[in-house]
C-alpha cells in the first residue's frame, strides 16, 4: 500500500462529494448513505448463499461505496482514515492479546456501549 494511500483517498473522495450548505443535512447523508451501503452488502451475501444467485461483484462494489462513505463521514470530522485504522488495530490488539480470535475475548464486556447517553 502506498505510504499516503488512506490521505490520497479522503482528498479524492473530497473532489467527488456534494457540497452541502447545512452540515446537519451533510453528516445525516453521509451516515444514512453507510448505512444503506451495508445493507447491499447484506443483500448480495444473502442473495449469494441463500438464494444461489452470484453476488459476489456486488459485494465488493459495496464494500467500495462503504468506504467512501466512511471517507466521507472522515472528512466532515477532520478526521485522518490512517489514524482511524490505527486505532481500530491497536482495540484488536489489546482485545485479542494472544493474535488469534477466540470467543472468550470476543465477549470481553470492557466495550463502551455506544447506544448509552454519554455526558
Amino acid at each position: 500500500m502506498e505510504k499516503d494511500f488512506f490521505k490520497n483517498y479522503q482528498e479524492f473522495c473530497k473532489s467527488v462529494t456534494k457540497k452541502y450548505e447545512d452540515p446537519e443535512k451533510e453528516i445525516m447523508t453521509w451516515g444514512l448513505g453507510i448505512s444503506g451501503e451495508a445493507g447491499d452488502v447484506a443483500g448480495c451475501i444473502k442473495k449469494t448463499y441463500s438464494h444461489n444467485n452470484d453476488q459476489k461483484p456486488g459485494i465488493r462494489e459495496n464494500l467500495g461505496d462503504t468506504l467512501w462513505y466512511i471517507a466521507a463521514i472522515c472528512n466532515f470530522y477532520g478526521w485522518d482514515m490512517q489514524d482511524l485504522f490505527n486505532e481500530n488495530v491497536d482495540k484488536l490488539k489489546k482485545r485479542y492479546s494472544s493474535g488469534v480470535f477466540t470467543e472468550k475475548d470476543a465477549g470481553k464486556r470492557d466495550r463502551i456501549d455506544w447506544n448509552e447517553k454519554t455526558n
